[in-house]
């Protein structure tokens, strides 16, 4: 089970972190995405980290000023959002897929697959107001 909290109304230039509790889930084993839909937009993915190596990636989006992280012992993944602007306003949402034994295969386009993804929380809602 996934479950993000975090979000909120905040005004642009401000900082939020967004959690996501991995229950059930042995972080090691797997990849951990950060996604987020605006309305009337497709869901997009801002950042993934490769549970087996702790390698994370980012959206060109995002790059610089969001950065995923793990902690509380690999149970708890985090989103720490700067610099937000208004067009980071979406709802977030957090997912998992399994990725042992796939790493020689796995690319980085596929770590922002929404597709690829087996599991998701029920998403957080981020307000950026200018």
């Amino acid at each position: 089970q996934l479950v993000e909290s975090g979000g909120g109304l905040v005004q642009a230039g401000e900082s939020l972190r967004l959690s996501c509790s991995l229950s059930g889930f042995t972080f090691d084993d797997y990849a951990i995405g950060w996604f987020r839909q605006a309305p009337g937009k497709e869901r997009e993915g801002v950042a993934a980290m490769k549970g087996t190596d702790g390698t994370s990636y980012y959206a060109d989006s995002v790059k610089g000023r969001f950065t995923i992280s793990s902690e509380d012992n690999k149970r708890m993944v985090y989103l720490q959002m700067n610099s937000l602007r208004p067009e980071d306003t979406a709802v977030y949402y957090c997912a998992t897929a399994a990725i042992v034994g796939l790493e020689g295969v796995v690319t980085v386009a596929t770590l922002f697959e929404e597709d690829w993804y087996d599991f998701w929380g029920q998403g957080t809602q981020v307000t950026v107001s200018s």
